[in-house]
């Protein structure tokens, strides 16, 4: 696709001129820029150039949504008009941090923590789903797939091995992003996680049916050889220590001698607090949280789930979404489900349904066009292009969508719809759903397919939409 280089001045000139750009850069399908005064920004003129799908600030950052692909040849023009030096990711990041306060600066931590090994979690459970559709009873036979069809046995046990790595070695991925992000070696961070989950130590998921519970007994102190497979605090607050070692002794320790001596001690350090105080400690805690947060929806499952459902659009819209990654996360290495991210799944389709139905009632073929790419998007998992480029553009469609995803939360929660892992957070999200509620998850699926279109029909109709 060629580019129109007046099309990216005119973007220039929206923002506030490169004058208002402090620092720029490109992710796959938006520009990420840190601008000087946001309320320069002229968001009509945005809105109705070509290139553009779309804009929002989020964590400090204004954000032009552009289209994978695509981007990358904007943000080359873009960089010769505005003459500024491409930046890293990590510099726009730090820029915007600036702006931010504590609440956002944590948020925007968990965030970067959890969203590089978020394809691997999604990707893992997408294939659990299929390989409990493979090995489900009454699906397609009152007896499981395999046992009809002895020869996909081996195939399903394969796809169930792939699938489960990355859940029976999340402390391993955790503590790479998480050492990576808090400044130490991603290498350590990675060995760490791995030393939590060895297969020498008891088994956490086996922990409560454990007859005898193994130790080391260490000059008279008793230390409980527990492994921490999915569990999320053990090992994001041991990260944080041993990137904080790493980094201390890397300043003070010649460099001769660092390899010999920075990560065998920052190991040791600790390994020696992971299974002494920092696993017992958050252990409890995360058990704490999951505890309270099962019991609150199991007094109130209703309003839990109206209010979940319909808070869940407008989490995504400041970024702090990507904080229930790690809750949903935690409930399945606690209890093996989570009850969360069905939610999760029908709000991005409410989303999708309602900037559907923008097709019939906008008169501007680049709405219509973008309307309807956007809501495949949605309906797959990825709902910013929705969002960003068509809902919260015309506002009622965004409300149409929460009202819609707010009574489908009630209704999968009150019939106690669990989800077994993390998923492609859309349609097919159903994959994800253990099989016993399906029925309640596809009925959560028609209502936000139907509700959020014809509220958002209706009124559109009734307002005349001429955009």
């Amino acid at each position: 696709m060629a580019i129109n280089r007046q099309s990216v001045e005119e973007i220039v000139e929206a923002i506030g001129g490169k004058e208002n750009i402090s620092t720029a850069t490109h992710c796959v399908t938006r520009l990420r820029l840190v601008l000087h005064d946001e309320s320069k920004v002229d968001t009509k003129a945005l809105e109705d150039n070509e290139l553009v799908k779309g804009s929002f600030s989020a964590n400090g950052q204004f954000q032009v949504v552009i289209g994978q692909g695509t981007v990358d040849k904007v943000y080359k023009i873009f960089a010769e008009i505005t003459e500024i030096e491409s930046a890293s990711k990590q510099d726009v990041k730090n820029a915007a941090a600036s702006k931010q306060n504590f609440l956002q600066r944590g948020v925007k931590t968990l965030a970067d923590i959890f969203i590089p090994i978020l394809p691997a979690i999604v990707t893992a459970g997408l294939l659990l789903g299929i390989n409990n559709i493979l090995t489900g009873p009454d699906i397609f036979f009152s007896d499981p797939l395999v046992e009809v069809y002895p020869q996909w046995a081996d195939l399903a046990s394969i796809i169930n091995l792939i699938a489960n790595t990355a859940f029976v070695f999340l402390p391993g991925l955790i503590g790479w992003s998480a050492a990576k992000q808090f400044g130490g070696s991603p290498l350590l961070g990675i060995v760490l996680g791995l030393i939590l989950v060895h297969p020498d130590l008891l088994n956490a998921w086996t922990y409560g049916q454990a007859e005898e519970i193994p130790t080391w007994n260490l000059f008279g102190l008793e230390i409980e050889k527990i492994g921490y497979q999915g569990q999320v605090l053990p090992v994001l607050v041991s990260a944080y220590i041993l990137a904080k070692i790493e980094t201390f002794l890397n300043k003070r320790i010649p460099d001769s001698i660092q390899m010999l001596i920075v990560a065998p001690v920052a190991l040791l350090v600790t390994g020696f607090l992971a299974f002494t105080l920092i696993g017992p400690v958050t252990f409890w805690i995360a058990n704490l949280l999951t505890d309270g947060l099962i019991g609150l929806f199991n007094f109130a499952p209703a309003i839990g789930g109206l209010v979940y459902g319909a808070l869940y659009a407008p989490l995504v819209i400041t970024g702090m979404h990507h904080t229930f990654l790690a809750v949903d996360l935690q409930l399945i290495g606690s209890t093996g489900s989570t009850f969360l991210w069905p939610m999760l799944a029908l709000s991005n389709i409410a989303q999708g349904a309602a900037a559907l139905a923008m097709i019939l009632i906008s008169r501007n073929e680049k709405t219509k066009g973008l309307a309807g790419t956007s809501a495949v998007s949605a309906f797959l998992g990825v709902t910013e292009p929705a969002l960003f480029g068509v809902n919260l553009r015309f506002k009622f469609p965004f409300f149409a969508a929460i009202i819609g995803s707010a009574i489908a939360g009630l209704v999968i929660t009150v019939s106690g719809v669990e989800a077994a892992s993390i998923g492609v957070g859309g349609v097919p999200g159903f994959l994800s759903i253990f099989k016993e509620y399906w029925g309640a998850f596809f009925t959560g699926m028609a209502i936000v397919l139907v509700v959020p279109f014809v509220l958002t029909f209706l009124y559109g109709k009734v307002r005349k939409v001429s955009e």
